[in-house]
């Protein structure tokens, strides 16, 4: 099966890659405390590792744009000159293996851990599109104001500025999925405003179209891509219906920037970090996938080889993969020669700080 079309070059924006397999965005806390600013003694070679294979397409995990939009300790940032220089040894690594490598563009929104906002600068607030909070957070945001709004898209247009013209990354991958601001501000359980941005599909998708323009006047469209997870119920999102908000999305992305690099999609199956085993039914992608073609779609779903290989033949789909990218340095390579997977073990995906366990020291398939 290694002529199955996941082993079969393809180009994306204007890159080509060599296959159809992707670093999924994970979020590692390899970056300092409160400054943000990714640990590169470690990051560097964890990313060289995983572009290995030459013609990978790795993105990111999640980056801030800016202080404002955080509230999480140990997470990378894109707004600083140090935070840049560090992130431009890591782009270096992995062109230097010949792959390529795109940021992930993060806000949190109600998502943000308000201890940390406040440990950071005390000035900071827990904001989001409207006051609800999250079922197991102690504290309910406040609403956004209109003037507040207007200035987010300016703040991810600077930091895709920043990653593509200072940082040396080949493209942004603006996140719009999960639950954080640009997902509070789509879907209506998270959004109850009654202005320009809340209330109608065309007014709940204006914060999210907003953005994606802004981030396209900056880098260009084939820059530029977007991740969505429509029907993940991970911090407390999950629509009734979200077929007609997120076809609205899709539509208007597509006619206004139809060079846009990509669109990734999370599969119903997969909520936050986890496998869901209460994909309803009905539930599917298939319908971006039609409002998008022939435009490249990443799909992100915990695929087996054997999945994997057929949502790419059936669907054209491009695949991405997380917990096994990170036991495996030489995924695309185990993948194409069908060689054994490396376990991951869990309890080191989220170790803070400067460290190789379970991040940098799991061998190559000519090592084991």
């Amino acid at each position: 099966m290694a002529d199955s079309k996941l082993f079969q070059p393809i180009k994306i924006g204007n890159l080509t890659l060599n296959h159809r397999i992707v670093h999924a965005p994970l979020t590692r806390y390899k970056s300092s405390e409160k400054g943000h600013v990714p640990y590169t003694s470690v990051m560097k070679e964890y990313y060289s590792q995983r572009g290995s294979e030459p013609g990978t397409l790795l993105i990111t995990e999640a980056a801030l744009i800016a202080q404002r939009a955080g509230g999480y300790k140990n997470v990378p940032g894109l707004w600083t000159q140090e935070q840049l220089d560090a992130w431009k040894e890591v782009t270096d690594a992995v062109h230097a293996k010949g792959s390529y490598i795109f940021c992930q563009l993060w806000a949190l929104g109600r998502a943000a851990e308000l201890s940390d906002l406040k440990d950071e600068d005390p000035s900071l607030e827990y904001v989001a599109p409207s006051a609800i909070k999250l079922s197991d957070y102690p504290d309910t945001p406040r609403p956004l104001t209109l003037d507040e709004i207007h200035e987010y898209p300016k703040l991810y247009a600077q930091a895709a500025a920043n990653a593509v013209s200072k940082a040396g990354f080949d493209g942004v991958e603006i996140h719009g999925a999960n639950g954080y601001l640009i997902d509070q501000f789509l879907q209506d359980v998270s959004n109850k405003r009654t202005d320009a941005y809340g209330g109608s599909i065309e007014n709940r998708a204006r914060f999210g179209l907003e953005v994606v323009d802004a981030v396209v006047n900056a880098v260009g469209a084939s820059r530029t891509a977007i991740r969505l997870s429509p029907w993940s119920p991970w911090q407390g999102m999950r629509m009734e219906d979200p077929v007609p908000t997120f076809s609205y999305l899709v539509t208007k992305i597509g006619q206004r920037h139809a060079d846009l690099a990509y669109i990734h999609v999370v599969e119903p199956r997969i909520s936050g970090n986890q496998t869901s085993n209460n994909v309803g039914a009905g539930e599917s992608n298939d319908f971006i996938r039609e409002l998008w073609a022939p435009r490249p779609l990443i799909s992100a779903g915990g695929y087996t080889r054997e999945e994997a290989m057929e949502v790419a033949d059936r669907k054209g789909d491009l695949v991405a993969f997380g917990r096994y990218f990170i036991s495996n340095p030489d995924l695309p390579k185990r993948l194409k020669k069908n060689l054994p997977f490396a376990p991951y073990n869990r309890p080191t995906f989220y170790l803070h700080g400067e460290v190789a366990e379970g991040y940098t020291d799991y061998p190559f398939a000519s090592e084991e």
